[in-house]
């Protein structure tokens, strides 16, 4: 039976690309939900909003999920999971939380794990 630390780090090897696909999805529908918005009330074209407007929203609700998955499975403490929920609400925010805590490549993360299990001895560069 998988010990915790290996059980961790397989379901963050499936939990990590899917949250940085949904994190950069969420702030792309965001800008460009934006972008509608402003073409609705300048241009009186509200087309875009009715069709992006349900898609950010799944997306919002998506990544708020997925960001509480990753922080369970990583074990983020509670200010770390509460900043990349609120990231949500600004517009190029996942962004960032996508490149910086999602795309971790230090101790503790499933990449190493691999490497230090695989070779016997961590094979990445120190």
């Amino acid at each position: 039976m998988p010990d915790d630390s290996e059980r961790r780090s397989r379901a963050g090897t499936r939990t990590l690309p899917a949250a940085r696909a949904v994190s950069v999805a969420e702030a792309t529908s965001f800008l460009l939900l934006l972008v509608a918005t402003a073409v609705k009330y300048g241009a009186d074209r509200p087309g875009g909003v009715r069709v992006l407007g349900p898609i950010h929203g799944v997306l919002f609700l998506a990544y708020c999920a997925i960001m509480i998955a990753v922080a369970v499975d990583q074990r983020w403490p509670v200010s770390k999971t509460l900043l990349a929920l609120g990231a949500s609400v600004l517009p190029v925010a996942p962004y960032f939380v996508e490149r910086r805590w999602l795309r971790g490549s230090g101790a503790g993360t499933p990449t190493a794990d691999v490497a230090v299990r695989a070779g016997g001895e961590s094979q990445l560069p120190t």
